[in-house]
């Protein structure tokens, strides 16, 4: 293997458990505002405009759907153009955001988190309209998990191919 790919795959490996590592500060303490948490932050608000166009239940799921959206859209980009390393970084993103996500929709009944600029609770209200506000606990959970779980496939898969990865172009 030439110094090219050697570097590489060390500065993907290093890139790996720093994801891991900021990943579990993230996942010990969720509700903590993180740096990457303000571009979560204005893609989720711009979801709110995007899915505006049918009424209120898309326009209010539009902010969490963005989330999702958009670092599965990068996903799926790299994975098409057969970069897998780099569908991994995305993966994580979205482990990420489930993870905010489901802060999000623990607080639906009790509506302590302080939202942009006011108004409704985006969960309180969905989870009101489908009579499910009961679970808001149970659902929020599942989303957490289901971000542990992205979160390990990210990690797990950044840094077997990292580790694997014998090509010598950057």
């Amino acid at each position: 293997m030439d110094a090219s790919a050697t570097g590489k795959r060390r500065l993907r490996i290093a890139f790996t458990l720093f994801l891991a590592a900021y990943g579990f500060v993230c996942l010990r303490s969720p509700a903590d505002y993180g740096w990457l948490d303000s571009l979560d932050l204005a893609v989720h608000e711009s979801g709110h405009l995007v899915f505006g166009f049918d009424g209120d239940f898309l326009q209010f799921l539009g902010g969490t759907l963005m989330q999702l959206l958009v670092p599965a859209t990068f996903v799926a980009y790299f994975w098409r153009r057969g970069e897998r390393y780099a569908a991994t970084v995305p993966l994580w993103w979205a482990g990420q955001n489930c993870w905010n996500i489901g802060v999000y929709v623990r607080d639906a009944r009790t509506e302590e988190l302080p939202l942009v600029g006011g108004g409704e609770h985006d969960w309180s209200y969905l989870l009101g309209e489908l009579d499910w506000l009961s679970y808001d606990q149970r659902l929020g959970w599942g989303i957490h998990a289901t971000g542990v779980v992205l979160y390990l496939i990210a990690i797990v898969g950044g840094w077997y191919l990292a580790a694997r990865d014998q090509s010598p172009d950057i």
